[in-house]
């Protein structure tokens, strides 16, 4: 069909001899011509080429959407996390300052039975100490009352 109407405008364009703008047969068959190549390059290319950027744009947008919710999705985790890092933090801090309070108080209930150990043993020394004197005076009074006693006798007994 192509090469009939291609020999029709040829033969046609043969026949005419005109001037600068004949009207004859010519520009029908070249605007013929026209639309039969645009229809065939729209069949054979450009058809084609706009379903693949068609596609290729459906793809975009389908990455592009899914890239968003990822991100939306991402940012809830991490927010999430986040919040959860900072509950735990709370949790943590508050069971080192019950920690150390319960650390403190059997520091201090430890500091008391020392104290009180320590006064206990003072006491004990203090009254071992206090028995010793009590001894050593008793001893030293039997002593005395002994040395006095021979002081006395000799004294006696020389002034006899």
């Amino acid at each position: 069909m192509i090469h009939s109407v291609w020999f029709l405008a040829v033969e046609a364009a043969e026949e005419a001899s005109g001037g600068l703008f004949d009207l004859d047969a010519t520009l029908p068959l070249m605007a013929v011509q026209f639309v039969l190549l645009a229809v065939i390059l729209n069949a054979l290319f450009y058809k084609p080429l706009g379903k693949a950027i068609d596609e290729r744009d459906g793809y975009i947008r389908s990455n592009k959407v899914d890239a968003a919710e990822r991100l939306a999705k991402a940012e809830q985790i991490a927010k999430a996390y986040q919040q959860e890092l900072a509950e735990t933090r709370r949790q943590s801090q508050a069971v080192i300052a019950t920690a150390q309070e319960e650390a403190q108080k059997l520091a201090a209930q430890s500091m008391a039975e020392a104290q009180q150990e320590a006064q206990a043993q003072r006491e004990q020394v203090q009254r071992e100490l206090d028995e010793q004197k009590h001894q050593a005076l008793t001893s030293l009074e039997q002593q005395v009352d002994g040395l006095s006693r021979q002081i006395l006798d000799k004294l006696l007994s020389s002034a006899s």
